[in-house]
């Protein structure tokens, strides 16, 4: 249905999630990131690429809002694999959605561990999704998601809820893919979540993690497998 329920949303989440790769190709082969509707359209709808989190929930922002939903563009700062006493920019771009009075974080960029449901606004909760247990942990005025991973929570990125504008992304996108120092621009990242598992790769090194806890690795030793993993998996 193309009404602006619950269900649509969390249909359209699922579906772009374990569809539309995470991807750098674009920064990481010196290219520029646009982020006009036109270029992701392009670019991820008729192109069939991915891209980072600003081209995701961007994309899917247009879409929610066309379909009725109330949206709000939000920054967070990453947490994941980050010490506690380091600060990081507001370097990610997740979305608020307000729906039958009630919020909802909803987010399909986030690389290797990108969500597969929405997930309520409210703290102190834990939230199933397709893939992993979710919360939000309320940290004075900001929220901290966490996903169970490994029989432990780790904490994804730190959010409060000021609303973000089109240029502050355009800004934050442009240093994350022109900094000599950022990841997206010193290797290879690619992540796809798909039914009971998920997908990712850096550089050469190819992972499947499945739900159940184990992983399988595999190195990439030629061109043909790294193409064949970007095309088909």
């Amino acid at each position: 249905a193309r009404t602006p329920t619950l269900d649509t949303l969390s249909a359209i989440q699922a579906c772009h999630a374990t569809t539309i790769p995470f991807e750098n190709l674009t920064p990481f082969l010196h290219q520029p990131v646009r982020l006009d509707t036109a270029s992701l359209l392009q670019k991820i709808v008729h192109t069939g690429r991915g891209g980072y989190c600003f081209e995701h929930n961007l994309l899917l922002r247009h879409v929610l809002t066309t379909l009725g939903f109330q949206v709000t563009g939000l920054a967070a700062r990453v947490r994941l694999n980050v010490p506690d006493e380091v600060i990081t920019a507001r370097g990610h771009m997740l979305l608020r959605v307000d729906l039958e009075e009630q919020s909802y974080i909803v987010d399909v960029g986030f690389g290797g561990l990108t969500l597969t449901a929405p997930l309520r606004l409210v703290p102190d909760i834990e939230q199933p999704t397709r893939h992993e247990l979710c919360r939000l942990v309320a940290d004075n005025n900001t929220f901290i998601l966490q996903a169970y991973v490994n029989q432990a929570w780790k904490s994804l990125y730190s959010f409060d809820l000021q609303e973000q504008q089109l240029p502050d992304y355009e800004v934050t996108s442009w240093y994350l893919s022109n900094h000599p120092d950022s990841h997206f621009v010193t290797g290879l990242i690619a992540a796809r979540p798909d039914e009971n598992r998920r997908y990712a790769l850096r550089n050469n090194q190819f992972a499947i993690h499945y739900l159940n806890g184990s992983t399988e690795r595999r190195t990439l030793t030629t061109v043909a497998e790294l193409r064949a993993t970007l095309a088909d998996t």
